[in-house]
C-alpha cells in the first residue's frame, strides 16, 4: 500500500463481520485494526488507549485513524496522552471519527450504561483541537448521540463536519454495511497529507 496506513480504532463492542469497519479493513492493503481488549479490561478506556498506541507502533511511516463510536473517544484520548510534539504525533496523517457517542443519552440495550463507562474514566471527553486535519461524521438519528453534542465535538477537536442525515449508529442495526464515503474521506485525508 502507497501512502498512511489505515488503522481501524472499533468501538466499545468490537465490529461485526457485516460491519462496515470490518468490511473497509478487509479490502484495504495494509489496514490494521486495533485488537479487542481482554474481557477484563473491556470497558477501561487506558487497555484501549494503550492497545492503539502498540498497534500505531506496528507500522513503519504515516497511519490514518478510522475510528466508529467508542473508538473515536479510544483516539482522542491516545492523541491527548501524548505530549505536544511527540514524533508519534507528526506519523498521523488524519482521522476519519464516526460517530461518537454522547453520555448525556440512555443508550439501548445491549449497550453499556453511559454512566458506568463515565466511572471508569471515559469523561471527560478530550475537547482540545487536534493537531492533524480530521473529519467528523455525525448521524441525525444516531440514537447513541445527539447531533448537536457530535457537532460540538467536532468544532472542539477542528474537525470538518459531515451530515450523514439518517444513518443511525452506522452499524449493521442501522444498515450499515458497506458504507462507501470512508474510503472517500481516508483519500482525503491521505491527500491532505501529502500536500503539507
Amino acid at each position: 500500500m502507497t501512502g498512511p496506513v489505515p488503522v481501524i480504532v472499533p468501538g466499545l463492542r468490537g465490529s461485526a463481520p457485516s460491519h462496515w469497519q470490518e468490511l473497509y479493513a478487509a479490502r484495504t492493503d495494509g489496514a490494521v485494526t486495533v485488537p479487542f481488549p481482554a474481557e477484563a479490561d473491556r470497558h477501561s478506556i487506558d487497555e484501549r488507549t494503550r492497545l492503539l498506541g502498540e498497534t500505531v507502533a506496528t507500522v513503519d511511516g504515516p497511519v490514518i485513524l478510522v475510528a466508529h463510536s467508542a473508538g473515536v473517544l479510544a483516539a482522542v484520548r491516545w492523541v491527548r496522552s501524548l505530549p505536544d510534539g511527540d514524533p508519534v504525533l507528526g506519523r498521523v496523517g488524519g482521522a476519519v471519527l464516526a460517530t461518537p457517542p454522547d453520555f448525556g443519552v440512555d443508550w439501548p440495550e445491549p449497550h453499556p450504561r453511559p454512566a458506568m463507562l463515565s466511572a471508569a474514566g471515559w469523561e471527560p471527553i478530550p475537547r482540545r483541537r487536534l493537531p492533524f486535519p480530521s473529519v467528523v461524521a455525525a448521524s441525525r438519528t444516531d440514537p447513541l448521540a445527539r447531533y448537536r453534542v457530535t457537532a460540538g465535538l467536532a468544532e472542539a477537536w477542528g474537525s470538518r463536519l459531515v451530515d450523514l442525515g439518517d444513518a443511525g449508529h452506522l452499524n449493521p442495526a442501522a444498515g450499515y454495511g458497506e458504507w462507501p464515503l470512508v474510503d472517500e474521506l481516508v483519500a482525503e485525508l491521505a491527500t491532505a497529507r501529502s500536500r503539507s
